[in-house]
């Protein structure tokens, strides 16, 4: 009975995962700038929005990722609590400017941190920022003004 209890428990976890990589949450998007380099970003403003990420997603379509926007600046960490696929997060002056990128690997609940008090942290699939050439000190255009 109790193997039976945990196989059901199992399959109907597997199955709410699923769903919910198969529908994210539905977020507005921002297009972001750095350099040349679009990106589209879901925007991260709430609460609620910011817990969950990018959790249960199978994948990430190019030059995508999400937005963090947090209500003040601070020392604003990031971790991979049942995140799929790896992500690289830059933290982010109001200037638009990035202070430090952390690589994060799926599932690592270690605390990536910003360097300085930041209110904007951005997450892409991982080496996204490295293969775009951009390091601590370039821009991100276009970051919404309500947050600033």
């Amino acid at each position: 009975m109790r193997l039976l209890t945990l196989l059901l428990a199992t399959l109907f976890f597997t199955q709410v995962a699923a769903t919910a990589a198969a529908q994210p949450a539905s977020l507005p998007t921002v297009q972001l700038t750095a350099g040349v380099h679009l990106i589209t970003a879901e925007v991260a403003a709430t609460d609620a929005s910011r817990a969950r990420g990018l959790m249960f997603r199978q994948a990430l379509l190019p030059n995508h990722g999400m937005l963090f926007v947090f209500d003040r600046k601070a020392v604003h960490c990031m971790w991979m609590r049942n995140t799929l696929i790896p992500l690289s997060v830059a933290f982010i002056e109001d200037d638009g400017s990035i202070v430090n990128i952390h690589d994060m690997q799926p599932h690592d609940e270690r605390s990536h941190c910003a360097q300085q008090p930041v209110r904007f942290a951005l997450e892409m699939a991982q080496g996204w920022f490295e293969q775009k050439g951009l390091k601590p000190g370039a821009k991100i255009g276009r970051l919404p003004a309500a947050a600033r």
